[in-house]
């Protein structure tokens, strides 16, 4: 138990170990060729569980403000992200109707990857997005777009500004926000009273699963069971009806929510969601244990991968750099002796160097030019499309290798596995 933690979703101070990551700095804060010769500061990433509720999560160590205001992460540098978003819309119109009069607003809506869609189509859309940066990038697609973190007072203004919404997502944000009450209530804040509110998060089960430990990092401060989603969600006046499970982000649930005093009938995969966590062992804090032994099991591969690159003369680079990556680079111990570089589609990263580890990032033509032996993918989740997109490593008889839920090298193209 540490009692100094509180839990930000039900107040109990009874909170237990899920896995400890040891130290790092924040994922997303990229250094300059003029920052590597300053300090560097770090936070635990240590992960509790509450014995009460059951959420995993971390304590509020960094300040989202400082994080989000200037963002390195644009979604629509991802082609499959774009286009699972596009998928997204078209169904969340046959759900919900939406129509011309209808309004959509999207709660941290990055660069427009979504609501891009939404405007395409002729229906209102707003996003509202805490990052200057990739906001003006949004409006420069032509999506409405308003700077400010989510808050019961801003999804008011919202509201009284747009009027009510009939659609409100809120996409791979849940998991990023300290203020898990005041966020939910803000949501709830800009939905119309016969409204539908939309969040994709990833689900903590297939986490479990998969050994996905890398995506435990200072900006999420939370991880769900669709059991912690539903009471999250009633927190702030609304009720879980419906859940899909979809693969982004190596295996995610899509909460649909009304407001609760509507009375909406709760659909059967809902039941079926929750029968399954329970079969998994995480409708109890013992059911939780177990999982920092496979994470050990992870690092031990992965350096000994490389370190026998290094001995044998066998040229190792990334591909990527996403918060999920620093992650498992700094929980790994590697450095530029055993990982060169990494490169990256977005040029915001470009000239960069990973936090805490401090590897160079280069553009994608880099891999070309140098012709190395193998390429860690750091992106794992986008299996498929990096594949495809790094086929021509084959040329010169290179090969792919993911590290999670277990070390694999593969053919570029194919994705056959050579080597697990």
């Amino acid at each position: 138990m540490d009692n100094k933690i509180i839990c930000r979703l039900c107040g109990s101070a009874d909170l237990a170990s899920f896995v400890d990551l040891g130290a790092t700095p924040p994922c997303e804060l990229f250094l300059t060729a003029e920052a590597l010769e300053a300090p560097e500061q770090t936070f635990p990433l240590h992960p509790r569980v509450c014995r009460s509720c059951l959420l995993v999560q971390l304590p509020p160590l960094i300040d989202p403000g400082e994080t989000f205001t200037e963002y390195a992460y644009f979604s629509s540098f991802s082609s499959s992200w774009v286009e699972h978003a596009r998928r997204f819309v078209t169904d969340a119109t046959a759900r919900v109707g939406l129509t011309a009069d209808s309004l959509v607003v999207e709660a941290a809506s990055n660069d427009g990857y979504l609501l891009q869609h939404v405007v395409a189509d002729g229906v209102r859309a707003l996003g509202v997005e805490p990052s200057v940066n990739v906001g003006q990038a949004a409006r420069d697609k032509g999506v409405p777009t308003k700077t400010a973190f989510l808050s019961p007072e801003t999804g008011a203004e919202v509201r009284a500004e747009h009027g009510p919404a009939d659609l409100v997502v809120a996409n791979n944000v849940y998991a990023h926000i300290p203020d898990l009450v005041g966020f939910t209530q803000g949501l709830r804040a800009m939905l119309a009273d016969d409204g539908w509110v939309s969040i994709e998060v990833q689900h903590l089960l297939t986490l479990v699963r998969l050994n996905q430990f890398d995506t435990i990092y200072h900006e999420h401060f939370q991880y769900y069971t669709l059991g912690t989603a539903q009471k999250a969600l009633r927190s702030g006046g609304l009720e879980l009806v419906d859940v899909e499970l979809v693969p982004t982000h190596g295996g995610s649930i899509r909460c649909w929510a009304r407001p609760v005093e509507r009375g909406a009938r709760v659909e059967p995969a809902v039941a079926d969601v929750l029968a399954e966590e329970a079969a998994a062992g995480l409708d109890t804090v013992e059911g939780h244990a177990g999982f920092a032994r496979d994470v050990s099991r992870i690092r031990n591969d992965l350096v000994r991968f490389l370190v026998d690159a290094a001995d044998a003369g066998e040229t190792v680079v990334g591909y990527g750099a996403p918060g999920k990556g620093n992650t498992l680079l700094n929980y790994c111990g590697i450095r530029p002796d055993l990982l060169a570089y990494t490169v990256d589609r977005n040029p915001y990263k470009h000239g960069r160097y990973t936090p805490g580890t401090r590897i160079p990032i280069h553009e994608p033509e880099r891999i070309d030019a140098d012709r190395p032996d193998f390429v860690l993918v750091l992106p794992w989740n986008l299996r498929e499309e990096i594949t495809a997109q790094l086929a021509h490593v084959a040329d010169w008889g290179g090969s792919l290798v993911f590290p999670i839920p277990s070390l694999q090298v593969v053919e570029p193209g194919s994705g056959r596995v050579l080597r697990s």
